[in-house]
Order: C-alpha cells, then sequence, then structure tokens
C-alpha cells in the first residue's frame, strides 16, 4: 500500500510503499477515505515531540472509510461498511475503561503515535472500538468527527458540564476551539469567543458565539468579559495551550467558576492557589473522548444539530500531505480544518 511515512522530527514526510496491515481474530482493516489533519501531527514532525512507537511511523490518527477485511471473530460489521475510527483506543478492562473514563485508559493506544495510523491506503483496528458512519456524513466530514469535533464534545459535555444560560468563553477559535464554540452553543450556552483573528472571530459568529472579543482591540479581555456577564463567566474553556491564556481564562471567572483546559502546553501556569480555595474554584482538564459519546455525537452530526461540512475549508490528496502540514504552519486565516484524502 501506499502511505506517508514520518521517519523523525524535522523532515518531510515521504511517500512510500509500506506493508499492507494484517488484521487479528477481533479486528478490521478499513480502506482508509479520508484522514484529518492535526495539530498533534505537527507537534511530532516540527516540535520533537516523541511518539511513543519509534520512527518509522505512519501518523494520522482521525480516519473515516470503508472496511476492506473483517476478523474471524468480528460479529457487528461487514465488509464494505462505512466506518470511522476514534483517534484513541482502549484496554476495557482498567479501572478507567471500567468507570466510564475510557478516555484516560491505563493502557490506552493512539494511532499514528503508539500504533500506525491512517496517512495510508489501509489501517488495521479493533472492531470493538470503531463505530458506523452513516451515509450523510460523507467521508471528509466524518474523518473530523473522530478526534475534531469528538474531544470538544467531550469538553463541553463531560468535563465543562454546559447547562442551558451557562456564561461560556472560549479562549481560542481555531479547529478545536470553533467547535467548542459551536457545542457550548448547541447544549445551550452563552458563549463568548476570544481570539485574535478577525477571520476566526467571523467563524465564531457563524457557529453560534453571541459574543466576541479580539484581545488587541481591548485594554484588558477579563474586565470586558465581566462587564458582559455581570461580573464573571461560569465556565471558561481554553483551547489553544499557551500558559497566559490559560491564566487569562482562568482570570474570567466568577466565584464558584469552572476552567477547563483542552489545549496542550508542556509549560507550567501559574494561578491563584487563594482564589482557588476561597472561590471555590474548579481546574479541569480535557482528554479526548469516551467511546460511550460517540454514537451521540454521530447523531448530531448527521441531523445537521452540529455543522461538520462547513469546517472542511481544505482537501489534499495523499501524494500532497507535506502541501497540507505546510498550509498548518502557515497560520492562514482561511484555513480551518483540511482533509487527506485517497
Amino acid at each position: 500500500m501506499k502511505a506517508a511515512i514520518f521517519y523523525g522530527p524535522n523532515q518531510q514526510l515521504k511517500i512510500e510503499e509500506w506493508q499492507t496491515p494484517s488484521i487479528k481474530a477481533n479486528e478490521v482493516l478499513v480502506k482508509v477515505s479520508a484522514c484529518g489533519v492535526c495539530h498533534t501531527d505537527l507537534h511530532y514532525i516540527d516540535h520533537g515531540t516523541p511518539t511513543f512507537k519509534k520512527p518509522p511511523l505512519i501518523l494520522g490518527h482521525e480516519p473515516s472509510g470503508i472496511i476492506a477485511q473483517v476478523g474471524s471473530e468480528v460479529k457487528n460489521f461487514n465488509e464494505g461498511d462505512r466506518v470511522l475510527l476514534p483517534a484513541v483506543l482502549t484496554c476495557g478492562s482498567c479501572e478507567f475503561c471500567r468507570t466510564g473514563r475510557e478516555n484516560i485508559c491505563a493502557t490506552m493506544t493512539m494511532f499514528g503515535n503508539n500504533i500506525d495510523g491512517a496517512y495510508a491506503e489501509f489501517v488495521a483496528a479493533p472492531a470493538k472500538d470503531i463505530f458506523h458512519l452513516p451515509k450523510e456524513i460523507p467521508f471528509e466530514e466524518g474523518a473530523i468527527i473522530a478526534d475534531a469535533i469528538s474531544t470538544p464534545y467531550h469538553a463541553v459535555k463531560n468535563r465543562a458540564e454546559v447547562r442551558a444560560g451557562d456564561s461560556v468563553v472560549v479562549f481560542g477559535c481555531g479547529g478545536v476551539g470553533i467547535n467548542v464554540v459551536q457545542l457550548a452553543s448547541a447544549f445551550g450556552g452563552i458563549v463568548i469567543a476570544v481570539d485574535v483573528s478577525e477571520k476566526k472571530i467571523e467563524w465564531a459568529k457563524k457557529f453560534g458565539a453571541t459574543y466576541t472579543i479580539n484581545p488587541t482591540k481591548v485594554d484588558n479581555v477579563g474586565k470586558e468579559i465581566k462587564k458582559l456577564t455581570s461580573g464573571g463567566a461560569d465556565i471558561a474553556i481554553e483551547a489553544i495551550g499557551k500558559p497566559q491564556t490559560i491564566e487569562s481564562a482562568f482570570g474570567t471567572l466568577r466565584k464558584g467558576g469552572r476552567l477547563v483546559i483542552v489545549g496542550y502546553s508542556a509549560d507550567d501556569i501559574k494561578l491563584s492557589a487563594a482564589k482557588i480555595m476561597y472561590f471555590e474554584m474548579e481546574i479541569r482538564g480535557s482528554l479526548g473522548c469516551r467511546p460511550v459519546d460517540y454514537p451521540k455525537l454521530i447523531e448530531l452530526c448527521r441531523i445537521g444539530k452540529v455543522k461538520v461540512a462547513e469546517l472542511v475549508t481544505q482537501k489534499f490528496p495523499l501524494d500532497k500531505i507535506n502541501d497540507a502540514f505546510d498550509l498548518l504552519r502557515s497560520h492562514d486565516e482561511n484555513a480551518l480544518r483540511s482533509i487527506v484524502v485517497m
């Protein structure tokens, strides 16, 4: 099969012929139709973030496709089925999986990190971890549900616990943040979107933000938000991954407010311990999405309650995958989400 091979940081991916995966009795072989282009992959390529499996490795963790082969023990899928693969596979038996927190499975396995991913013509996956993709959802759109939408869904529903009428500040309206905006709005939140890009602010309005703020055009973001919310937001969600924006997000909250950190940063942050204690503030992390949440999310996408088609702004063939990452590096304001199509 043809695949884009990652040989190490600061190198372009190389398009090569690679061994087609063989499957076990409980697995399926999926002919990849589309795979999202994610900043996580860019961290491996540009920033030296280590992968668990040492290169050479196939990256890509947002795939959709058609089942080409099923293992002998697989009962609920057939050849030709349209499927969506989650970014992370779970063991199902550790303490976290057994208590409904599979997204932080003790032995989680990630495509394009622990095992070969989906920037390839085929990918193998355990049948227990995949989901049927309705015919109403094109493969290119289904691919980004796997992570770019499921991660915000978990953050909004399970970690932020957004309820109707909650004031929700979202810092960052990029590929993940824009879906935090639309999902928080879908759950009934009054969303205040914060971004330095006027184009992203425009998108935030289209995806459900009630208010928008460009930090470069106000003296103090926290004060502006406290004016809009009569003293502070109920919930702040940071979807960038910078210490300064995490700290700024915390500063927008009212007493008893909840900060949810979705953006990744390897750096430490400084928050007031006294404020956390005295005002009973909550700080929560959010990682990925639980498998149990995918069916409802897929249905929301199928019926159009969650917008998906509007998110796909660029498509690249596998041979041009390095161009897709160049676009990601460019921070082009017209690029929201890119897809590699097979």
